[in-house]
C-alpha cells in the first residue's frame, strides 16, 4: 500500500480544524454512608445549600449539611437504590418543581412529579422554579381588604379571612379540620364559576402531609364529583412517602402557588397539617446529626414555619415596579396552614409557634363537635386579626352583635343550669342564642353564599326567628335559601351595598321571613 504524506498530513490538519472538542465540568462525589434515607457524599467541594443531586439508579437527593470533609444529603426516593461508594453528581440546581396552569387538575409529589396516573404535565424547563424563594418585602404587599369566601357561616361572620392572609386552623383529631378545608375548596367556585381561565377564580393548592392514601384519594373523588378538581391542585406526601418528602411538600405547594400570585391571580394555599412536616423535619434532622432543641424538635422549627407561611401576601399594584420578580400587581397567595393539637393543648411548642406567625387562628374543639355542634368553632379563643376589613359591609354590620349575643348565652346557659327562675331579660338571651346556635351550625360539602349567610344571620339578629321552635331552623334556613335563588334583586342589594342593607332590601327580606316562617308555623 502506498501511503503519501502530504495526503495523511493534509487529511489530519483539517480533522484537527473540525475538532470542536467541547470539555464540561462536572462536580463528582461519592457516598461515604448511606441509611434512613440519609446520605454523606465526599467530594461535592463546590456544592450549594438546597442543591439537587443524582444518585444511581435515578434517585435524587437534597444536600442540607454542608461540612467540611463531607455533604449530608437526604434522598428522595429509594434509598436501598444507593450504596456505599457510588458516583454521586452535582447539578448545580437548587431544588425546583414545575409551575404553572397544566398543575390545575392534577396530583403531584414533593417534587412536582404526577402521581394521578394521568401522564406527564407538559410542563418545560422555565416553568421550574426554587422550593425556598424570599417573602415579598414590606413595599411589595398592601393591606388585605378582599374578602376570601370560606362559605362556611361561623367563619364568614365572626373570624372572617382576607386573601393574602394567613389564618391558622387547629384543634384536636376528629374536629373536622380537613372538611373546613373541603368547604372553603368548594366554596371558591362561586369566584369564577369554576373556570381556572377566569380572572376571578380564586385557585386552591392542598397539600396532604402524612396523611393516608385512601384518604388523599377520597379528597379526589369528593372534589371532581363537586367540580372542583379543574381550579385545584393537590401535593400529596403521604405516610408512606419519605420523611424529606413530607417535609419539603409545603415549600413545593408555596412556590406553586406564587407562580400565580405572581401573575396577578388570587390563590389560597392549605397546608394539612404542619405538626406532621415537623415530625418529619425532626426525623430528617435528627438522622443529619443536627442538634435536637426543646421538646427534642431542632431549634429552627419556628424557622420551618416562619419561612415558610411569611411567603403568603396580598401584593401591591406596584409590585412589578419595585421588583421586576412579578409579572402583574395585585395578586394574593393566602394561607390556611393546619396544627393538630393534643388534648387541646393550644400551649404547646408548635402551636405556639404557628399562632405567633399566623394571623388569627380559627379553634376547633372537641366538646362542641361531640356534641353536634358542627363547625365546632370556638368563637371565645378563635380570632382574625384582619377582622371586619375582611368583610363586605352588610356582613360587617349585621354579624357585629353576633359574637357578643352567643358569648352571653354561653355565659348565661352555665349560669341557668343553677336555678330556674329566671328573668324575661335572661330568658329572651338564651332563646336568641338557641337560635344562633342553630344557625351557625352547618352540614358538610355546603358552603353557603355570602348573600344567603347575610340573609340568615339577618333573621336571627333581628329577632324574627326569636318565636319559631329551634327544631324549624334548620328548614327555616333551606326554604330562606331557595327563596334568595328566586329573588336575585335581593342577593345582588346585600352584597352591593355600601354600609348597611338597603331598608328596601331589608323589607323585602322581611316579608320573605314571615312568609316562610307562616308556611313552617
Amino acid at each position: 500500500m502506498d501511503l503519501r504524506p502530504a495526503e495523511v498530513t493534509s487529511i489530519l490538519a483539517k480533522e484537527i480544524e473540525s475538532f470542536g472538542g467541547e470539555s464540561q465540568a462536572q462536580s463528582v462525589g461519592t457516598v461515604l454512608t448511606v441509611g434512613d434515607g440519609v446520605a454523606r457524599v465526599h467530594g461535592l467541594d463546590d456544592c450549594m445549600m438546597n442543591e439537587l443531586l443524582e444518585f444511581p439508579g435515578g434517585v435524587r437527593g437534597v444536600a442540607l449539611n454542608l461540612e467540611e470533609d463531607n455533604v449530608g444529603c437526604v434522598l428522595l426516593g429509594d434509598a436501598a437504590k444507593v450504596r456505599e461508594g457510588d458516583t454521586v453528581r452535582g447539578t448545580g440546581r437548587i431544588i425546583s418543581v414545575p409551575t404553572g396552569h397544566q398543575l390545575l387538575g392534577r396530583v403531584v409529589n414533593a417534587l412536582g412529579q404526577p402521581v394521578d396516573g394521568k401522564g406527564p404535565l407538559g410542563t418545560s424547563e422555565a416553568d421550574l422554579r426554587p422550593i425556598e424563594q424570599p417573602a415579598p418585602s414590606v413595599v411589595e404587599r398592601q393591606p388585605v381588604t378582599e374578602p376570601l369566601q370560606t362559605g362556611i357561616k361561623a367563619i364568614d361572620a365572626m373570624i372572617p379571612i382576607g386573601r393574602g392572609q394567613r389564618e391558622l386552623v387547629i384543634g384536636d383529631r376528629q374536629t373536622g379540620k380537613s372538611a373546613l378545608l373541603i368547604d372553603t375548596i368548594l366554596s371558591q367556585k362561586n369566584t369564577g364559576g369554576g373556570d381556572p381561565n377566569h380572572p376571578e377564580q380564586v385557585l386552591c393548592i392542598y397539600v396532604a402531609v402524612g396523611q393516608k392514601q385512601s384518604t388523599v384519594v377520597d379528597i379526589v373523588r369528593r372534589l371532581e364529583a363537586e367540580g372542583a378538581m379543574a381550579y385545584t391542585t393537590i401535593v400529596a406526601a403521604s405516610a408512606i412517602d419519605e420523611a424529606s418528602m413530607q417535609y419539603l411538600s409545603c415549600y413545593a405547594g408555596c412556590t406553586m402557588g406564587e407562580r400565580f400570585r405572581d401573575e396577578g391571580r388570587h390563590v389560597v394555599i392549605f397546608y394539612d397539617d404542619l405538626y406532621k412536616q415537623a415530625l418529619a423535619y425532626r426525623q430528617v434532622m435528627l438522622l443529619l446529626r443536627r442538634p435536637p432543641g426543646r421538646e427534642a424538635f431542632p431549634g429552627d422549627v419556628f424557622n420551618l414555619h416562619s419561612r415558610l407561611l411569611e411567603r403568603a401576601a396580598k401584593l401591591a399594584d406596584n409590585a412589578p415596579e419595585i421588583n421586576n420578580r412579578y409579572v402583574k400587581g395585585g395578586g394574593s397567595l393566602t394561607a390556611l396552614p393546619v396544627v393538630e393539637t393534643q388534648e387541646g393543648d393550644v400551649s404547646a411548642y408548635i402551636p405556639t409557634n404557628v399562632i405567633s406567625i399566623t394571623d388569627g387562628q380559627i379553634f376547633l374543639e372537641s366538646n362542641l363537635f361531640n356534641s353536634g355542634i358542627r363547625p365546632a368553632v370556638n368563637a371565645g379563643i378563635s380570632v382574625s386579626r384582619v377582622g371586619g376589613a375582611a368583610q363586605i359591609p352588610a356582613m360587617k354590620k349585621t354579624a357585629g352583635p353576633l359574637r357578643l349575643d352567643l358569648a352571653q348565652y354561653r355565659e348565661l346557659q352555665a349560669f341557668a343550669q343553677f336555678g330556674s327562675d329566671l328573668d324575661k331579660a335572661t330568658q329572651d338571651k338564651l332563646t336568641r342564642g338557641e337560635r344562633l346556635v342553630e344557625i351557625l351550625k352547618q352540614g358538610q360539602y355546603v358552603p353557603a353564599k355570602v348573600a344567603d349567610q347575610v340573609a340568615l344571620i339577618y333573621a336571627g339578629t333581628s329577632g324574627a326567628l326569636d318565636d319559631l321552635p329551634t327544631s324549624k331552623i334548620a328548614e327555616f334556613e333551606v326554604a330562606l335559601r331557595e327563596h334568595m335563588s328566586t329573588a336575585p334583586e335581593i342577593a345582588e342589594g346585600i352584597t352591593s351595598a355600601k354600609k348597611d342593607i338597603p331598608d328596601e332590601i331589608k323589607t323585602a327580606l322581611n316579608d320573605a321571613i314571615k312568609v316562610i316562617k307562616a308556611q313552617l308555623a
